[in-house]
């Protein structure tokens, strides 16, 4: 050795020096390879493993040697070799071919590229330098080329066979040092593992006659190795994400590619069966093929097309497609509707009325293996008994929920229908694992904003968006209209389809004058200070009976939707607030002679939420009046209650006989004059809306005399037709309708040519016979706008237009102030009488007066077609290269994850890096700018980095680029990470009581309990635990366990409540490796 390595001192020769090391600290092999090399002028390695994080270590050490040769076997660990074999393609290895080699090698090498834990700064940085000496001639070229080798500094060769497992490295010393060499050998690769990390146990042999002996050996292996220099050089450069020729163009199609690559080719899955006369349509198709991948995915799927776009037979061929028990839940008025499609499409299903739940889980919920949930938006209050029921049916099957509006009024109603096939804090949504925190998170950011403000509407927006991209883009499909006519062209024009264009809304007015106007106006007067006082006793209690805030909130939603009645009937029709007058007074009648007899009983089960859906109000407020639960004592109400029972009674009277004198309609006449003289109206098929079964009865009563034989109302309680006494059952009425007014039916008739109904038909039907819808009534709820027009604005109409007509009110004496002035202040008054009540007009979502008129005279409220990007786009773009430049198509896939380009923007103000993450099936994008990452969605990606072929790539700086990707990195790595802080807001819910009773020493001591109660408890536990009970059912097990202490007790109320305890499986735990797909950088 060299005189300055022997003047250490002895210690540091003894830890530096010794024969044997095993990379502990300050004996390691990188260590004493820094020592060797310092010496030495020939380098050969023999390994059987090659690691090119190994090269960032020894670059600095290698440099000044004149001549490292590494041979390399290619032996491999089995993940390795799986993982090269997955690289091939399939590809047959043989290992005695040189061909075969380089493949194998080739692979290996972008392996451990794209999977190694060395910061990849520092494997650009060896790579690099690596390259230079593979390319840098060395010092004594001839003589060199004379050994057989190849003239370079650093030559690199594999040995064709894998049963090379030698790990010797050969230093031969300058021509004047007093040593020959040296040989190192024993367990360690040349790698960054093995030079550092690893325990490792490895010798180094000095004796010149070891170093010439296993120098020998290398030669020999030499000999009959092959060179892959150049094949590295060409790896690194070309196919790793080292290659500096990657262009914007593709790149960008890469981030398609790859964010969408489990789609590109969905489309030969299956052939369906259809009925006879049925189009094969692929919009239909694509998305029965999405449907079926998210419901196995995920365990249940929205198919959320708009209306018009025949979601029921999307679900029938999707069904058509699954083997197993099936289920369909609905509305009473579509059960025949869906027995029909059903067995059109040859689904063994059973169909059941929502109004039916109960029945469904007393009756072996279990054995179903699949739910489908027609109208589902209607089950978004999780605090009624009849979510409950559907929860305990759906629990542990997989489930189709068929809605046009999952998003309705709140995000608690998506969240609510979520729960019905995903653990709410044990998702297997991407990134998402924990529902309940991340919903109550977004419903944090509502807590200092006023409803009806700019900046509520924007946090609405924002947030929507936000479920949107982290929740609903796995488990739904939905196209609009735009989308369909975008990207399913070819396919709609070869089948003469089109969709009808929506006209401008127009406006009927009807007027209020004279009498009519006066008492119209003093109604409203009276009506606004009424107060309800029957239908909120509670409020008034004084008693020993503690009342929680939910019976208190309950008995607010039954006054405040009693309000809404009266409200609603007056602006439907005289008719029909009349009669809800005279029962009103009826009620308060009854109820003050109950009162005064000292006793009264009080419901607390009537769900406000659930008599929305209902349209027959006389049989609502019945029930509201008649329903019975508790018991109370007159004397436990305060002395106001009384007294405001005969206010609100002296008030019923005082319209009532207002009333008596006013035989003036002016609604009716002017739609009676509209039906005969408008042009547009005239002699056509046209369906008139109402919300009140009592208004569509006053209407047919008057309108069959005008058009006789030509008018039917249809309602819940069946069809009038033909006359004032014939009215035929459901589904008598229902066949009529489909066949005057369905373009499907078999038995195309003629015979009505007016239909009234109320909103019992405003969902899951088609119509589109008939192109003209008429709004008797103001829809408060402007979704439910949206439902009526899909009656008639669907694909496969003959009608080329569609004409919306809507009703609105006028008073003489407001003429003055014009026309849409006048219109707006009735409408305020109607909102004016309720105040914070008005949410019951629209079933919890406020709508002001100019709004609701906007909304109403624009065409764009009737067609659900939003301006927005879609996936669809993109897909039909790699299907396109993929069958028209399969060229292109092959070397997009090949691209290198971590692959990167960049671009000149020149509307960018700062520099950017768009990064692309994959986690599992978690797929996000970050953006870093002025120092900051932040989350984008794949649309702004797609976005940021369009680029045409055209486009010129820059140069991606070094330094610069891995800043901005670490910034992203650690973005990432942080909303990964999910909390493990599971605190309940609001303070002790039912679900903690019902778990702490199930953790008492009482129960646990318990040794009475049999095997299956025992596996029956552990269920009931992990339910609690993920969420998974109802609140209703959590409610009701509390209040029964409270009055028990026995365990088995206790068990019997589980079992009463809880009858169904399959589970999904999660696998949002599962650890999966994060990825770096790609990344953009954009110089401005």
């Amino acid at each position: 050795m060299s005189e300055a390595i022997t003047k250490n001192t002895a210690s540091e020769t003894n830890k530096t020096d010794a024969t044997f090391f095993t990379n502990e600290e300050g004996s390691s092999l990188l260590n004493r390879f820094k020592r060797t090399l310092a010496d030495t002028k020939y380098f050969d390695v023999l390994v059987g493993y090659f690691r090119v994080s190994g090269f960032y270590q020894l670059y600095d050490s290698i440099e000044g040697l004149e001549k490292t040769r590494i041979l390399i076997g290619l032996g491999i660990d089995e993940t390795g070799y799986q993982n090269i074999k997955n690289y091939q393609h399939q590809t047959t290895a043989d290992f005695e071919s040189q061909a075969s080699i380089k493949i194998q090698f080739e692979a290996q090498i972008l392996q451990e590229i794209e999977h190694t834990n060395e910061p990849d700064q520092q494997l650009e940085t060896g790579l690099l330098k690596f390259i230079e000496f593979l390319q840098t001639d060395c010092k004594d070229k001839t003589t060199d080329l004379q050994n057989n080798n190849n003239g370079k500094k650093l030559e690199f060769r594999a040995f064709p066979s894998r049963n090379l497992h030698a790990k010797v490295y050969i230093s031969r010393y300058k021509d004047d040092d007093r040593d020959y060499g040296s040989v190192i050998t024993g367990s360690s690769n040349f790698s960054y593992s093995g030079l550092v990390a690893n325990r490792e146990f490895n010798v180094q042999l000095k004796d010149s006659k070891d170093v010439k002996f296993a120098l020998d050996q290398f030669e020999s292996l030499w000999e009959n190795s092959v060179d892959i220099s150049e094949d590295f050089v060409q790896t690194v450069q070309q196919k790793s994400w080292l290659n500096d020729t990657i262009t914007p163009y593709e790149l960008y199609l890469k981030l398609i590619y790859e964010y969408l690559e489990e789609d590109i080719n969905l489309e030969a899955l299956f052939n369906p069966f259809l009925p006879e006369g049925f189009m094969k349509l692929e919009y239909q198709q694509q998305a029965v093929r999405q449907a079926y991948k998210k419901l196995h995915e995920y365990n249940g799927v929205f198919l959320a097309d708009v209306v018009g776009l025949g979601k029921t037979f999307i679900a029938a061929q999707l069904l058509q497609q699954l083997r197993g028990k099936i289920l369909v839940i609905c509305p009473p008025v579509l059960v025949q509707y869906w027995e029909e499609s059903l067995m059109d499409f040859r689904v063994p299903a059973k169909v059941e009325s929502l109004g039916k739940l109960d029945k469904l889980t007393n009756n072996a919920a279990d054995e179903w293996d699949y739910v489908v949930i027609d109208e589902a938006h209607r089950f978004r209050n999780e605090s009624t008994q009849r979510y409950a029921d559907l929860l305990n049916i759906c629990r542990g099957k997989k489930i189709i929920l068929v809605t046009a509006t999952p998003l309705n009024n709140k995000i608690e109603d998506i969240y609510a229908q979520l729960k019905l096939f995903q653990a709410p804090r044990n998702s297997s949504i991407p990134g998402v694992p924990n529902l309940e925190k991340f919903f109550k998170t977004l419903q944090k950011q509502f807590a200092d904003l006023e409803k009806d403000t700019p900046e509520y509407r924007e946090m609405i927006t924002q947030v929507s968006d936000e479920i949107r991209n982290k929740i609903l883009q796995y488990v739904m499909v939905r196209r609009t209209r735009r989308d369909v006519l975008t990207y399913f062209s070819k396919d709609i024009e070869q089948q003469n389809l089109f969709f009808p264009e929506m006209q401008d809304p127009q406006r009927i007015i009807y007027e209020f004058k004279g009498k009519t106007e006066q008492i119209f106006s003093r109604t409203i007067q009276i009506l606004a200070q009424f107060r309800y006082a029957r239908y909120t006793p509670l409020l008034y209690y004084a008693g020993n009976k503690q009342l929680t805030e939910f019976e208190k909130q309950q008995q607010r939603n039954v006054g405040g939707f009693m309000k809404g009645i009266l409200v609603k009937r007056l602006e439907s029709s005289f008719f029909a607030f009349r009669q809800s007058i005279g029962r009103f007074i009826v009620s308060y009648e009854r109820f003050i002679q109950m009162y005064q007899s000292g006793t009264i009983y009080i419901s607390k089960k009537v769900n406000v939420f659930d008599l929305l859906d209902k349209d027959d109000i006389e049989k609502l407020e019945k029930a509201v009046s008649e329903e019975r639960a508790n018991k109370y004592f007159a004397a436990d109400f305060n002395e106001d209650y009384i007294r405001d029972l005969k206010h609100d009674l002296e008030l019923l009277k005082n319209i009532r006989d207002l009333w008596k004198g006013v035989d003036q309609d002016p609604k009716l006449d002017q739609l009676q004059t509209e039906l005969q003289n408008n042009p547009i109206l005239q002699n056509q098929r046209l369906i008139i809306f109402t919300e009140s079964k009592e208004t569509g009865d006053y209407l047919y009563e008057n309108l069959v005399q005008t058009f006789p034989k030509k008018v039917m109302f249809y309602s819940s309680k069946g069809g009038r037709h033909t006359n004032l006494k014939l009215t035929s059952k459901q589904h008598v009425a229902r066949e009529i309708i489909l066949n005057n007014y369905d373009p499907r039916a078999k038995k195309k008739a003629k015979d009505i040519r007016v239909l009234i109904t109320t909103d019992i038909l405003a969902e899951g039907i088609n119509l589109h016979r008939s192109n003209i819808l008429i709004n008797y009534d103001l829809p408060w709820n402007p979704t439910r706008v949206l439902q009526r027009a899909g009656r008639v604005n669907r694909l496969g109409t003959a009608h080329q237009q569609i004409f919306i007509f809507n009703f609105f009110p006028t008073t003489q004496a407001d003429a003055h102030l014009g026309l849409e002035t006048n219109i707006t202040n009735k409408i305020q008054m109607f909102h004016d009488i309720l105040g914070e009540d008005a949410k019951y007009l629209s079933e919890g979502e406020q709508v002001g007066s100019q709004e609701l008129f906007d909304t109403l005279n624009s065409k764009k409220s009737y067609d659900d077609d939003q301006n927005e990007d879609s996936e669809l786009r993109y897909l039909e773009l790699m299907r396109n290269i993929r069958d028209n430049d399969p060229e292109l198509f092959e070397k997009i896939k090949k691209l290198p994850k971590k692959a990167r380009s960049g671009k000149h923007k020149p509307d960018a103000t700062d520099d950017q890096l768009i990064t692309f993450f994959r986690l599992g099936k978690l797929k996000k994008f970050y953006e870093y700018q002025t120092g900051k990452a932040r989350e984008i969605t794949f649309f702004d990606a797609v976005r940021q980095l369009k680029s045409e072929p055209e486009d010129a790539r820059i140069n991606v700086p070094s330094e610069l680029y891995f800043d901005m990707l670490t910034t992203n990195k650690a973005r990432f790595e942080l909303d990964s990470i999910q909390s493990e802080d599971e605190t309940k807001l609001g303070g002790k819910t039912n679900i903690d009581y019902i778990e702490k009773r199930l953790k008492t020493k009482t129960f646990k001591a318990y040794k009475g309990f049999t095997d299956s109660d025992d596996e029956y408890l552990k269920t009931i536990k992990a339910m609690l635990q993920n969420g998974s009970i109802a609140k209703k059912t959590a409610q009701k097990i509390r209040n029964d366990i409270q009055k028990e202490s026995e365990p088995p007790k206790i068990l019997q109320v589980l079992r009463t409540h809880i009858k169904s305890t399959q589970t999904y499986e999660s696998n949002s735990k599962a650890q999966t490796k994060k990825e770096v797909i790609l990344s953009g950088y954009i110089k401005a």
